[in-house]
């Protein structure tokens, strides 16, 4: 009979010692990791529903929403009252959100000018009225002055200038890239809450829509 090798067994290296080998330590397992939860307490988003949840059933969309410990705790703002105009309900609805909608300008203590600005969502008759050019930019959009107004004693001698780039400040430091108004081409004076495109072209603004009355100026930021 031909002579036959005794073969040995072939090792596998990775499990030569594994008897010897201790198991890997599971960082995440409930007796190392302290964020885990607690025997019997359950676990998975399911340990939050109350008994007898429909985990199928769409989430509520306007239900509250908790608190982010890792973000800014929300503004406690006072709301006007139910008695109050509708604009300042309207203005004082999202006060919380974007912060003051207005400057003031005092001289000795006393109201001397007055700019009203924010985002276009919270004026509709400028976003209607921005609709009407479809050659403005639509992105992004820019914050709106709609309202500067000095009283008579403290008219001519800048105050309205400098409240504007006041404003315009301000914006820049919320992000906005571009501030835009829209003045009434021939009003009166007292007429009009909105000035005159000479005057927000002294004020740093563009002409970039020449309509007859309701011209748009703009300011880069």
């Amino acid at each position: 009979m031909p002579y036959e090798r005794a073969q040995s067994p072939v090792l596998n290296p990775f499990l030569e010692d594994a008897a010897r080998r201790r198991p890997a330590v599971n960082p995440f397992a409930p007796e190392i990791n302290p964020l885990a939860p607690t025997a019997g307490a359950g676990s998975g988003p399911e340990a939050d529903l109350p008994a007898g949840a429909d985990l199928l059933a769409a989430p509520d969309l306007f239900a509250p929403i908790a608190d982010n410990p890792f973000a800014p705790p929300p503004r406690r703002v006072e709301r006007p009252g139910a008695g109050a105009p509708r604009k300042l309900g309207l203005l004082g609805r999202g006060l919380g959100v974007f912060g003051s909608y207005a400057r003031v300008l005092l001289l000795d203590d006393r109201p001397a000018a007055y700019c009203q600005f924010g985002p276009l969502s919270a004026y509709p008759r400028a976003l209607r009225l921005r609709d009407l050019y479809p050659q403005l930019p639509a992105s992004p959009l820019p914050a709106v002055i709609t309202c500067i107004a000095t009283t008579a004693e403290a008219r001519r001698r800048g105050h309205a200038l400098a409240l504007v780039d006041d404003a315009c400040r301000e914006l820049s430091r919320r992000g906005f890239a571009a501030v835009e108004t829209y003045p009434e081409a021939g009003a009166r004076v007292d007429a009009t809450s909105a000035a005159f495109p000479g005057f927000w072209e002294r004020a740093g603004f563009a002409m970039v829509v020449a309509d007859a009355r309701f011209p748009v100026m703009r300011r880069e930021l």
